[in-house]
């Protein structure tokens, strides 16, 4: 394949910014031998389209290269009522869908474009195997989704810890706090 199957550093991914640059997931898709079509594909999804849905199995892990998602999930209470409280804003250079490629599981979220998003899809299976053979990439791709996995589990443990607090609080149980 020619020098069009991957993001050039010029023309259209010119002014792509730093933090994106900066991905190991950027750095992938520049490799000459990891190619657009074969390994991952680009595409758009306009503002508040559905990137991904919560129960489904894509096999791919999405790497955001321009826009805006949010991922929400399904709360159930009282046996009928639900809501899709929003957890997270993901922004270009970020990563999702990561947790199906490390355990091929249904996605536990919903991802939405919040603004027009142009978003590299890349194929896990393909992913896997590129990384086998490339296990230099393979510990840097690995090494980052972890640390990915590490920072938002803190996050999540912060929101649940403040979440508990507030119950206790409204249910009149201060001296536990």
């Amino acid at each position: 394949m020619d020098g069009s199957s991957k993001i050039e550093s010029t023309g259209y991914f010119a002014g792509v910014p730093k933090i994106v640059k900066n991905s190991i997931f950027y750095q992938l898709l520049q490799r000459g031998d990891f190619f657009e079509g074969i390994y991952w594909q680009r595409h758009t999804f306009p503002q508040n389209s559905v990137i991904l849905k919560e129960g489904s199995q894509s096999g791919k892990v999405f790497f955001i290269l321009d826009g805006v998602t949010r991922i929400s999930g399904v709360i159930e209470w009282e046996g009928r009522k639900r809501m899709r409280p929003g957890v997270r804003d993901l922004e270009a250079g970020e990563v999702f869908g990561e947790l199906a490629l490390m355990d091929n599981m249904p996605h536990s979220t919903t991802v939405t474009a919040v603004t027009s998003c142009e978003i590299a899809v890349i194929d896990g299976k393909s992913l896997q195997d590129y990384l086998s053979e490339n296990q230099e990439m393979g510990y840097q791709v690995y090494k980052a989704i972890s640390k990915t996995l590490v920072t938002r589990l803190r996050k999540t443990n912060e929101k649940v810890f403040s979440l508990l607090a507030w119950g206790l609080k409204e249910r009149g149980f201060h001296e536990l706090l």
